[in-house]
C-alpha cells in the first residue's frame, strides 16, 4: 500500500455540509442517538450526553444574554472537570469562539493574553 492509495477503503469521505459538521452539531447527533450514554467522567462522577447538552444549553443561553454571538471570543479558565467541556460546548452553541487558558500560567501572563485577545468575557469558577 502506498501513501497515495486511492482505493475506496482508503478514500476520504466527502465533507458534510458546514452546518452539520460543527462540533456541537455532531455531539448533538450523538446525544440524540443515545442520550443516556456516558459522555464524560471526572472526579465528581459521570455525565451523560443528555446532561452534557442540558448544562451546555443553559450556559449558552446565558452567554447569549450577555452578548456572546457570532465569533465573540470568550476566555475559558477552568480546571479539567466536567465544567470545562460544558463551557467549551456552551461557547460554541452560543456562536462564540473560545480561548482556552492554562490555569498554571502566571497571572501576569493571563492578563496579557486576555488584553491581547480583547476578550470581553471570561468563564471561570471559584476554584480557579
Amino acid at each position: 500500500m502506498s501513501l497515495l492509495d486511492t482505493s475506496p477503503r482508503h478514500a476520504v469521505p466527502a465533507a458534510a455540509p458546514a452546518a452539520e459538521s460543527t462540533l456541537h452539531r455532531l455531539l448533538e447527533r450523538v446525544a440524540g442517538r443515545d442520550p443516556g450514554a456516558v459522555a464524560l467522567v471526572d472526579a465528581a462522577g459521570e455525565v451523560t450526553h443528555a446532561e452534557l447538552h442540558r448544562r451546555a444549553n443553559r450556559l449558552a443561553h446565558h452567554l447569549r444574554a450577555l452578548g456572546v454571538g457570532l465569533e465573540t471570543p470568550v476566555a475559558v479558565l477552568l480546571e479539567r472537570t466536567a465544567y470545562l467541556p460544558v463551557s467549551l460546548l456552551a461557547v460554541l452553541k452560543a456562536g462564540g469562539a473560545y480561548l482556552p487558558l492554562d490555569i498554571t500560567l502566571p497571572p501576569a501572563r493571563l492578563r496579557y493574553m486576555l488584553a491581547d485577545a480583547r476578550v470581553p468575557l471570561l468563564l471561570t469558577d471559584e476554584a480557579t
